[in-house]
C-alpha cells in the first residue's frame, strides 16, 4: 500500500474532525438532504459524463492510488545492460531466451522484435506507439478524478443556492433563519471536502504514476534500440543513466560500486 495516500486521507480526516470537536460537534456537519445533493448529484454528473462500460473500467483505477507498483528505473537499466552484454557475447539471436525470462511484457515484446530483424525504425514506431495507448487509457482514469473533482463543488454551491431559497421562504421566522442557512453552508463544505481532499490528489497521484511508467518504458525503449544497434553496454549505461535525476544516478553509481565490491570479495575468499 502507499502510505503517503493512506497518511494524507487519515490525517485530513483527523485535522477535519478536530477542528470540528474544538468548536462544535458533528451532528452539526451531518445532513441528509446535504449528502444527497452533493454525492448524488457528483455521481449523476459523473454517470453522465463517461459511458457506464468506460467508467467501470476506469474505477479500476482507484487501486493504483493506494496500491501503486513501485517503478525501479535503475532496476530496469541494469536488466538492460545485462541483455546488452548477452548480445556482445553470443549475438543478437541469444536474446531470445533471455526475452521468455522476462517479467516485463513490453520489454519482452520490444526484445522479441529485434530477434526477429525488424528494422529499427519500426521497433520504435510500435512501441512509441504502445506508450501513446499506455498514456491515454491512464490519462481517462486522471480525468475520471479530475471531473468529479471539477463537479462537486460545483453541487455544494447548488445546495447552498436551494438552502438559500429554502431560507429565503421563510424568511418572515427568524428562528428558522440560523438553521436553514446551516444547511446551505453544509453542501458547500461537503463538495469541497471531496474535491480537495479525495477526488483532485487522487487524480494528480495517478499522473504522477502515470509519468514515472511512461518514463521508465521511454529508458526500455532507448535501451533496446540502442542494443539492437549493438552499441556498447557501457555506452548504454552512460545513455540511459542520464534519463535519471543527479540523486539517483549516485545512488545507483553506489550501489553498483558496493555490488562490485562484494563481487570481488566473494572471488576473494574462494
Amino acid at each position: 500500500m502507499d502510505i503517503s495516500t493512506a497518511a494524507g486521507i487519515l490525517l485530513g480526516v483527523a485535522f477535519l474532525l478536530m477542528g470540528i470537536f474544538e468548536s462544535g460537534s458533528i451532528g452539526t456537519y451531518i445532513d441528509r438532504a446535504s449528502v444527497m445533493i452533493t454525492i448524488g448529484g457528483t455521481i449523476a454528473a459523473t454517470l453522465i459524463s463517461f459511458p457506464l462500460p468506460k467508467l467501470a473500467e476506469t474505477l479500476k483505477s482507484v487501486r493504483h492510488v493506494f496500491f501503486g507498483k513501485e517503478l525501479n528505473a535503475a532496476e530496469a537499466i541494469e536488466k538492460i545492460i545485462e541483455l546488452a552484454n548477452t548480445a556482445r557475447r553470443e549475438g543478437l539471436l541469444a536474446l531470445e531466451e533471455a526475452a521468455m525470462q522476462l517479467d516485463d511484457e513490453f520489454l519482452k515484446k520490444g526484445i522479441l522484435l529485434i530477434v526477429d530483424g525488424t528494422d529499427p525504425e519500426l521497433v520504435r514506431n510500435i512501441l512509441e506507439t504502445e506508450l501513446s495507448f499506455l498514456e491515454e487509457r491512464h490519462s481517462t482514469g486522471q480525468s475520471l478524478f479530475e471531473t468529479m473533482g471539477a463537479i462537486s463543488p460545483a453541487f455544494g454551491m447548488i445546495g447552498t443556492l436551494i438552502g438559500l431559497i429554502n431560507m429565503l421562504r421563510t424568511l418572515e421566522d427568524p428562528s428558522s433563519v440560523g438553521p436553514n442557512m446551516a444547511v446551505a453552508l453544509i453542501t458547500t463544505f461537503y463538495g469541497a471536502v471531496m474535491a480537495y481532499l479525495f477526488f483532485l490528489p487522487m487524480a494528480r497521484k495517478l499522473k504522477l504514476r502515470s509519468k514515472e511508467e511512461i518514463l521508465l518504458k521511454e529508458i526500455l525503449v532507448e535501451g533496446m534500440l540502442s542494443i539492437q544497434a549493438g552499441e556498447n553496454p557501457r555506452i548504454i549505461e552512460e545513455k540511459l543513466v542520464a534519463f535519471l535525476a543527479p540523486k539517483l544516478r549516485e545512488k545507483s553509481k553506489k550501489e553498483k560500486e558496493k555490488e562490485s565490491g562484494e563481487e570481488a570479495y566473494a572471488s576473494a575468499a574462494k
